[in-house]
């Protein structure tokens, strides 16, 4: 069994429990992401592993910067990210690497993270200013 199949079999076993908790206020390491279809225009919602940065989120992609909902919130330039309890509106949504993304990570996650979900890209968000 490769990673890949490792990490979406995971991921589809988790999800149930995910959607539950992702966004609550006492469970930091799940968000959910709101956003807007960009060709059904319905509001949508996606619960995520998430990473804080000093102004913002940073979201491992597993399955890779095509998905629809990042290129939902790529088109639409940001989101609004439900996160221990609270709404944050994000924008100037980015594509990053590796390198630009393992700043952001413990030593402890991001080998967790590496081996649980390995990514080529990850979507870094900032806070807007409101």
């Amino acid at each position: 069994m490769t990673t890949s199949t490792t990490s979406w079999r995971l991921a589809r076993t988790t999800a149930p429990a995910v959607r539950v908790l992702a966004g609550r206020r006492l469970i930091p390491l799940w968000a959910v992401v709101h956003h807007r279809g960009r060709v059904s225009g319905r509001d949508l919602r996606v619960p995520i592993a998430i990473t804080t940065t000093p102004d913002g989120f940073v979201i491992n992609l597993p399955w890779g910067a095509r998905t629809n909902w990042v290129r939902n919130v790529i088109a639409a330039g940001g989101c609004v990210i439900r996160w221990k309890g609270a709404d944050h509106r994000m924008t100037a949504p980015r594509i990053i690497d590796a390198t630009e993304a393992r700043p952001y990570y413990g030593r402890v996650t991001w080998a967790i993270a590496s081996r649980l979900f390995p990514a080529d890209a990850w979507l870094l968000l900032r806070h807007t200013a409101d």
